[in-house]
């Protein structure tokens, strides 16, 4: 029987809003390197997982991402850099990877950037995955004062399901 991990911190959980994303375009590794240590404070990978090399380690590998191109999930980089658009699309995959398929994120990023910017889909999306956390560890209804928005509830039931997989895993 594995012993129980320690519960997150959850002031240690934020996800850099579309501003605090760098202004200058990355190179893949600069990519990997960022998001996962924006993410390792609280996304861990299964103990199936965990194998000996140090990419399958990782919440997000160099593979991983030019997977995503291939799939068109996110845009090819230009000149082997990925500029802001594509980290966001990135930071979105590893959260929602963790319960969709790759097809319902392809679904899921289509619908949310069709009435909205990136820019405010992305910041939306952050906040509210946040909020979702929260509600999760602290055991609180995660509250809808805009139940009458389709797209705003679909993603709140989206996040949900990804806290409480988070959740399930950091007590297990």
């Amino acid at each position: 029987m594995s012993t129980k991990k320690e519960l997150i911190s959850l002031e240690k959980v934020h996800i850099p809003r579309w501003n605090e994303l760098p202004n200058v375009d990355l190179y893949l590794d600069q990519v990997v390197t960022f998001i996962n240590s924006s993410l390792s404070e609280f996304l861990y990978l299964n103990a199936s997982s965990e194998k000996s090399s140090k990419e399958e380690n990782q919440i997000i590998t160099k593979t991983m991402i030019n997977n995503y191109v291939k799939n068109n999930l996110i845009e090819a980089p230009v000149k082997k850099k990925y500029s802001k658009i594509q980290c966001a699309k990135i930071f979105v995959i590893c959260i929602l990877k963790q319960v969709y398929s790759m097809s319902d994120i392809y679904n899921l990023i289509d619908i949310a950037l069709k009435n909205s910017t990136v820019e405010h889909a992305y910041d939306r999306f952050c906040t509210l995955f946040e909020q979702a956390l929260t509600c999760a560890y602290k055991k609180e209804d995660f509250i809808d004062t805009d139940s009458k928005n389709d797209n705003k509830y679909l993603l709140k039931s989206v996040l949900l399901s990804c806290s409480y997989k988070i959740y399930v895993q950091n007590v297990i």
